[in-house]
């Protein structure tokens, strides 16, 4: 009787540890979250450059600005989407390595790379659709 409830005492103060493990979170997106190929939203693009080049990303890569790689609040890491700005109809083809945009309204944030391809730096935002056309 006296080893069960010490037992029970040990695994009782177990759970009330303060030392935890951490909690990776993906932004709402589970780890086994299938995209579908031809998918297509429609709104506000913005770009990011100098004060994140060389940081880490969300996916661990480290940020090249200008390479053609984008921030997405939910699509997970690795989705290929292409981008059109629906100003100009030009298109870049760029990666999901980030998280992002944080800003309402607005439903990627691509590379200082791809939005020159898109001819969007000196507006900083343009209007665009994004198609997935793959996973790395």
């Amino acid at each position: 009787m006296n080893k069960l409830l010490i037992t029970l005492i040990l695994v009782m103060i177990q759970g009330c540890t303060l030392v935890s493990h951490p909690v990776y979170r993906n932004h709402g997106v589970s780890a086994g979250t299938v995209v579908i190929n031809g998918l297509e939203l429609r709104g506000t693009a913005s770009w990011y450059g100098i004060p994140f080049h060389g940081r880490k990303t969300a996916n661990g890569e480290t940020y090249d600005m200008n390479g053609r790689t984008c921030a997405h609040r939910t699509l997970p890491f690795g989705t290929v989407l292409l981008v059109t700005n629906l100003g100009n109809g030009k298109t870049v083809t760029v990666r999901v390595t980030d998280r992002g945009p944080f800003i309402s309204g607005r439903i990627v944030d691509l590379s200082r790379g791809a939005a020159a391809a898109l001819d969007m730096l000196d507006t900083g935002t343009a209007q665009v659709s994004l198609k997935v056309v793959g996973n790395e």
